[in-house]
């Protein structure tokens, strides 16, 4: 049997790895190979929270990079994490903004298929019936996750039934998103084939970290119980906190008799540029964890955790982080198990942070709970089993009814224009004012000249050229093949 692989480095993987730090240059440097390497999809970052630290943090374009991406990888579908919003935190993008950013992506060719979770704020019912045929209108293949966590009330059946909600929208494919690498061998073989029976023939994948160090062994049990499709990464942008490895996961798919259809070779290049480039910039090189039975308690995905330390190290309280995590618990268990995925990870993360800062259980509040109480983000997010005490309370607090009057105020189309520069703004510009809410920080971006350049087969010499300036004892590099010569001098 042919094992299939959507490669997450782009995305998911520097997202749990280098917190967001993948710059254009870097993806420029190994995009090309990873093209021709065979992978069915891969994640392309264009969606999400992603956008606004490459203007804000890299000053660079992203549509230049949507554009560089696109013409980098034409023979392989390129997949974006998204769904009835542009940025993840927000309540009410209109619609009309929505379909418009989707619709350049798309037009730029950066994005092929679209991946949406769809159990954690009742998108089964508010969201999927009118975006996923927005989807396909443009053209893309939608894949549907179920997020998985562990709690009283995410049982094998919840799942099931899920699964069979999912049905009606006919998707090209469902997977099980397991964002906090909780799902074990055991779970895994009650659990995934009660999915793949009730997806009904449709696809079914599976999308894992390796935070409990679990996750290639989860894999390969997945392939045993008829899941052919898995989502992977190239180091050093796996393991750790990210995806398993592909060379991990293809070369045991191998050994248990299955074919793989993927160019390891050309990926052995891949991974070491990306290695180079992350000994070059200090960024973290994935391996594999121990296994932290911590995790299965306060179930934060990495990327959250990763984010987290570095928020906390900023504050100079990096050694309490132990205390957040266990903080992070109770806040869970009060708010009604929402699942530990973005934003709602962020919400318990962040509440919990103040919680331990303050030393007192919600002393300050974010508005972000009061919205939960008041069923903003629907039944999926905890709110029907959240503690009533807890409920009552933040219900009553004088916020809840600025955020109620808030929140019943529709924004048009004509106010967006009107706010962001008139109906004479691009189209692209007007989403880059919307995302960063004015364009000051996108004058900054533009003001910042071309992004930095990587290791790039395009630029060889130059790259060469680059790395020989920063050596004051190199005095000269010769470079022949047969009768050709040519020598580079270091003038330093």
């Amino acid at each position: 049997m042919h094992v299939r692989f959507i490669d997450t480095t782009l995305r998911d993987g520097h997202q749990s790895l280098w917190a967001y730090g993948m710059r254009t240059g870097m993806m420029q440097a190994v995009v090309n190979d990873m093209d021709q390497a065979g992978f069915d999809a891969i994640e392309v970052p264009l969606v999400g929270n992603f956008v606004k630290k490459l203007i804000r943090d890299w000053k660079e374009d992203p549509w230049a990079l949507a554009r560089m991406l696109a013409k980098a990888m034409p023979n392989t579908v390129k997949s974006g994490f998204g769904g009835a919003f542009i940025l993840p935190f927000e309540l009410a993008t209109p619609r009309s903004m929505i379909k418009l950013y989707y619709s350049l992506l798309v037009e730029t060719g950066v994005l092929n298929r679209i991946q949406v979770t769809c159990n954690t704020f009742d998108q089964i019912k508010r969201a999927l019936p009118w975006v996923v045929p927005l989807f396909k209108d443009l053209g893309l293949q939608v894949v549907l996750a179920l997020s998985y966590t562990v709690s009283p009330r995410h049982t094998d059946e919840y799942y099931a039934q899920k699964t069979r909600e999912l049905l009606p929208f006919k998707p090209n494919a469902i997977y099980l998103k397991d964002q906090g690498g909780l799902l074990t061998v055991d779970r895994a073989r009650t659990l995934l084939p009660i999915i793949v029976e009730n997806a009904n023939g449709i696809t079914v994948e599976l999308h894992s970290h390796c935070t409990t160090g679990l996750a290639p062994l989860v894999y390969l049990e997945a392939l045993q119980l008829g899941v052919r499709t898995l989502h992977t990464a190239v180091p050093p942008l796996a393991e750790g906190s990210s995806q398993p490895s592909i060379f991990n996961v293809a070369r045991n798919a191998r050994l248990m008799g299955h074919c793989t259809l993927i160019d390891e070779k050309l990926l052995r290049v891949v991974s070491e540029r990306l290695t180079a480039i992350a000994s070059r910039e200090k960024l973290p090189i994935g391996a594999p964890l121990e296994y932290d039975s911590a995790q299965y308690i306060h179930q934060v995905p990495g990327g959250v955790i990763s984010n987290l330390k570095h928020h906390l190290t900023q504050l100079r309280i990096q050694d309490r982080l132990d205390e957040v995590l266990e903080e992070s618990v109770h806040v869970r268990r009060d708010l009604g198990y929402p699942i530990m995925i973005t934003p709602l990870s962020q919400f318990v993360v962040t509440q919990a942070a103040i919680n331990v800062a303050t030393g007192e259980r919600y002393k300050l509040i974010i508005d972000e709970l009061i919205l939960l109480a008041q069923g903003v983000f629907g039944e999926d997010s905890g709110y029907a089993w959240m503690d009533q005490n807890l409920k009552d309370r933040l219900l009553s607090m004088p916020r809840a009814a600025e955020l109620e009057a808030r929140r019943n105020v529709d924004t048009s189309m004509t106010e967006i224009y009107a706010k962001l520069g008139g109906r004479s703004v691009s189209d692209e510009e007007l989403l880059l004012r919307y995302i960063m809410k004015g364009d000051q920080e996108i004058a900054a971006m533009r003001a910042a000249g071309p992004p930095k350049q990587y290791f790039n087969s395009g630029i060889p010499l130059l790259t060469l050229l680059d790395e020989l300036g920063k050596y004051k004892g190199i005095r000269y590099v010769r470079v022949q093949r047969g009768s050709d010569a040519l020598v580079m001098r270091n003038r330093l």
